[in-house]
């Protein structure tokens, strides 16, 4: 199994910026991919970003030029570059490992604690 640490998470004004960390532990096949969701109170929890093991990358639309996703495979981290924050972006942000199955990825996911990220005034 896989453990997930996240870190990073805080409070900041609109506009600023912050970085989160997930550091992963545990039997990491080759064939994964690790991201980003989020939850807003009341809301789903919706993809942010994926990358991966072969680096491909996936955003949501309402991240696309703000948020950047990158991977340190020797430190078995991901990590989420967020710039340009809005008060839409406010929500509980939870790391997530997926692996690939016999065929496609297993519908079973790893996730990480959750840290929060609040952008207000």
């Amino acid at each position: 199994q896989v453990q997930l640490v996240e870190s990073g998470g805080g409070l900041v004004q609109p506009g600023g910026s912050l970085r989160l960390s997930c550091a992963a532990s545990g039997s990491m096949f080759s064939i994964n991919r690790m991201g980003w969701y989020r939850q807003a109170p009341g809301k789903e929890r919706d993809l942010v970003a994926v990358m991966t093991s072969g680096l491909s990358t996936n955003y949501a639309d309402s991240v696309k030029g703000r948020f950047t996703i990158s991977r340190d495979n020797a430190k078995n981290t991901v990590y989420l570059q967020m710039n340009s924050l809005k008060p839409e972006d406010t929500a509980v942000y939870y790391c997530y490992y997926n692996e690939a199955g016999t065929t496609g990825w297993r519908s079973d996911t790893y996730w990480g604690q959750g840290t929060q990220v609040t952008v207000s005034s």
